[in-house]
């Protein structure tokens, strides 16, 4: 046999090996049905309902909850034998304190009947209270949970095992963005645009440059929703958030005032970096990127009720006013949203090198 027969036969062993090999992880993993589910976090996903008729369902369609069995780490769901991996999503509602797990099958039928004889056990301490709601295409399975949980999920025998792990277990870098205003407080408004648009299209903005880093963010609000200000402060209290910004825009009877400033929490004191640090890096950062006009730092008074209540470093950057004529157009550019963005995503990461 030549040389390069020998060679040729080598190869075609290996590649056999190494296919029967591959073939015997995928059998495994099939027989045993071990597969990661699809979660969302809740900037990706849409509110949930309000509360007259989340109410009327929870009334309806509750889920037993079996908490003598907790001999595992893990929350356990069992679902129906006709459900696959990838028809189940999990989606983590923080600001509600709430754990979705969407169900949305091919075929409907016997889904929702199943968890009016099926409930969930496990490890349920994390677990308040659960119900499901059935729509046309989908069942939705809402666990009240009793604080702010990042989660790990598999999929395995028809069963989603769920481990509730504290955010500040899973992430080491954790911010809070606090978008300002929503539903009827609109703040400064115009004919044009509103103050609640505004701060929700920076904090998008910013959102899609904090995704490509390693921190951690959880947002107030990424809709038109209001949560009050005690829910806000809360996310930052229960994620251990190293920094809440919040994102406001500004108004006067003057209409000739313009420029930005910052408002920092002088009741909460940190050695080091704190509030007043977080205000003037942020006050400086967002000027520079928008060339614009900085008109300093301001304690929070009464009004400023998150900044206020806040336990760890806070700021609100008010980003302009838009009782200004010049600044109310410049409000509703693209580009500048973009760099006042960039203004306040340059303030979270130099933070992190303090």
């Amino acid at each position: 046999m030549t040389r390069q027969n020998k060679f040729m036969v080598r190869m075609a062993v290996y590649c056999a090996v190494f296919v029967a090999t591959a073939m015997a992880a995928m059998l495994y993993y099939s027989a045993n049905k071990i597969i990661v589910v699809a979660d969302v976090a809740q900037d990706e996903v849409a509110q949930s309902s309000s509360g007259d008729t989340q109410a009327a369902v929870e009334d309806k369609n509750h889920i037993e909850i079996d908490r003598e069995s907790q001999n595992t780490n893990y929350f356990c769901i069992p679902l129906p034998e006709t459900v696959r991996a990838e028809e189940v999503t999990v989606e983590n509602h923080y600001m509600d304190r709430e754990l979705w797990v969407s169900i949305t099958p091919k075929d409907m039928e016997g889904i929702a009947d199943f968890y009016e004889n099926s409930g969930v056990y496990g490890n349920c301490e994390s677990v308040r209270d659960g119900h499901y709601d059935v729509e046309k295409q989908r069942v939705c399975l809402r666990f009240k949970l009793n604080g702010v949980y990042e989660y790990h999920s598999i999929f395995e025998d028809n069963t989603l095992y769920v481990e509730f792990m504290a955010p500040k277990e899973a992430y080491d870098k954790i911010i809070v963005i606090d978008p300002a205003y929503g539903l009827e407080d609109t703040g400064v408004a115009t004919p044009e645009i509103s103050a609640k648009e505004i701060t929700l299209e920076i904090a998008k903005a910013l959102k899609a440059k904090l995704d490509e880093t390693d921190i951690k963010v959880y947002y107030t609000r990424m809709d038109d929703s209001n949560p009050d200000a005690e829910s806000r402060v809360r996310l930052a209290a229960e994620t251990k958030a190293d920094m809440l910004i919040r994102i406001e825009v500004n108004g006067a009877e003057d209409s000739k005032r313009y420029g930005t400033e910052s408002v920092y929490n002088s009741r909460f004191f940190i050695p080091g970096f704190g509030s007043v640090e977080l205000a003037d890096l942020m006050e400086r950062e967002v000027v520079t990127a928008i060339s614009g006009k900085a008109n300093g730092l301001l304690e929070a008074d009464e009004d400023d009720e998150v900044i206020c209540a806040a336990t760890v470093p806070a700021a609100a950057i008010r980003v302009g006013y838009l009782t200004n004529g010049q600044e109310a157009i410049l409000l509703q550019r693209e580009d500048y949203i973009q760099r006042i963005a960039e203004g306040i995503y340059q303030t979270v990461v130099k933070a992190y090198e303090q």
